[in-house]
């Protein structure tokens, strides 16, 4: 299947349509136009303006007021693309390499970077052809654009760097010359197009993005599984709560909550408790909050994604050529620092959960096995979330709220964004992990209840669950199963 890039709205839904069912892409002839005409505007403005320009005639950062001859252009941006390659760190993931991919073609497609139209058609060809350049985590200020990290991805695009194809790692030389592809011929501009923008933080933020929104609904049914074995109370789920206070997430967790309960024998059972701990009670307030920060970090991110991010901006319509500020990583790193703390929060309180499932409550025997004492059961689960916990609240410190001046004070304020979407990402994994051992100890604490049922949708997800992780009589060797678990809660993200 194909995806045609266009001036067309890209939205969420749609990327991740992209990934998952491996379009390849290719260019629609409104974009090619508009590509090809901004080039030929640059080129025409560039014989008769005598002023120089930004990046096009002059040196970048604080180097911006050096010349450079009109026959040193070609090299002066083959230059930057090869300084500039200064990442280090773990690699970048193949998935956020292809999305870095996507992001940049659609920036560049609109018409206002002054690019070739082959240097668009090219990366287009990495991403159909899964060649996908080796980037690494480290290195970006998120503030002229994510450079280095760029650098790398746009490397071979000149036969530089390096790539993974067909399932190994080698120089771009050597699959160019696979390809059978010649290396592109950079002209001016087009080095600073390909390295502003914000490609490595938005691949990263929508990547989290996609993976939160499927991530809250797993909380959901997971929370649900550990609010039945807890012989929990449905009255917090009661819509005239959430009426008086009607924030739209804590209403739609309240819902999604009753349809999951309904029909279930445990919940419908009377209660000799009269409430329950907020990391039951409280499920629709808090899953809510977060639910409604994923709404707007991804009305941002959208935003972002559909928005020519390099400089300087060329405006052929208006005859303009403006050195500004599009690439600064401000809009997505703040709100990417947000949903950290957002889907921190799903984890946060799932822990909380974990440990009240253990603790030899309302029935419930210690660390839900038979025989606590020669067995410990499931102590140790709960210290390994609560581990993994206490890492992503100190993954949560901000770092949209830091700033080092760079090129000579020059760029004075940059965005640490690139910071916030790494940080994001680990977030997201780690809470991934947390809910998957709620799981675990909701699957067994349910079993405890038998022979009463909950919900027919609940009984089917912890029986699907069953078929991967069994119930533990005694003490064996854990590991494995929080492994499948996690595997089990991926699965469970996209339903």
């Amino acid at each position: 299947m194909n995806h045609e890039i266009s001036s067309a709205h890209l939205s969420v839904d749609r990327v991740e349509e992209i990934l998952n069912r491996h379009y390849t892409l290719s260019l629609s002839d409104d974009a090619r136009a508009r590509i090809v005409r901004c080039r030929e505007y640059l080129d025409r403005k560039m014989e008769t303006r005598k002023e120089p320009i930004y990046g096009v005639t002059t040196g970048f950062g604080s180097l911006c007021n050096i010349s450079v001859e009109p026959d040193q252009l070609a090299q002066l941006q083959k230059n930057l693309m090869m300084s500039h390659a200064c990442g280090t760190g773990e690699r970048v993931p193949n998935e956020i390499v292809r999305l870095m991919l996507l992001f940049k073609i659609q920036s560049l497609s609109y018409g206002h970077s002054g690019v070739q139209l082959c240097t668009v058609e090219r990366l287009a060809d990495f991403f159909n052809a899964d060649i996908l350049p080796v980037v690494y985590q480290q290195g970006s200020l998120g503030a002229s654009g994510d450079l280095a990290p760029l650098a790398h991805l746009c490397l071979p695009l000149l036969g530089l760097g390096e790539v993974e194809y067909e399932g190994k790692v080698v120089p771009a030389a050597e699959m160019l010359e696979a390809k059978g592809w010649s290396p592109i011929q950079l002209q001016s501009k087009e080095g600073l197009a390909l390295l502003n923008g914000t490609q490595f933080m938005s691949a990263y933020g929508v990547w989290s993005l996609i993976r939160a929104r499927r991530l809250s609904r797993a909380a959901d049914r997971i929370g649900a599984v550990s609010l039945e074995a807890f012989d929990g109370r449905v009255e917090p789920f009661d819509p005239a709560v959430h009426e008086v206070r009607a924030h739209n997430g804590q209403i739609e967790t309240a819902c999604v909550f009753r349809e999951l309960l309904k029909g279930s024998e445990l919940i419908a059972r009377p209660k000799t408790h009269v409430q329950d701990p907020y990391s039951f009670r409280c499920i629709p307030q808090v899953h809510g909050a977060s639910k409604d920060t994923i709404a707007y970090a991804e009305s941002v991110l959208t935003t972002e994604i559909n928005s020519a991010t390099d400089n300087p901006t060329i405006i052929p319509d208006e005859d303009k050529v403006i050195s500004a500020g599009n690439f600064h990583g401000q809009p997505i790193a703040l709100v990417m620092d947000f949903l950290a703390i957002a889907v921190a929060e799903l984890g946060n309180i799932s822990e909380r959960r974990i440990y009240q499932l253990i603790a030899g409550e309302r029935g419930l025997p210690k660390f839900l096995v038979a025989k606590p004492g020669l067995n410990s059961g499931f102590m140790i689960p709960q210290y390994t979330a609560a581990s993994i916990v206490s890492q992503t609240k100190g993954l949560c410190w901000p770092a949209s709220c830091d700033s080092i001046p760079s090129s000579q004070g020059q760029e004075d304020h940059v965005s640490m964004g690139s910071n916030a979407a790494t940080k994001l990402y680990r977030v997201v994994c780690n809470t991934e992990r947390v809910l998957a051992i709620e799981l675990f100890n909701a699957a067994q604490a349910l079993d405890f209840r038998r022979p009463l049922r909950s919900s027919e949708v609940l009984e089917s997800l912890v029986a699907e669950y069953r078929k991967r992780v069994p119930f533990i009589d005694t003490d064996e060797v854990m590991y494995p199963h929080i492994s499948a678990s996690v595997e089990f809660v991926r699965g469970l993200w996209a339903c």
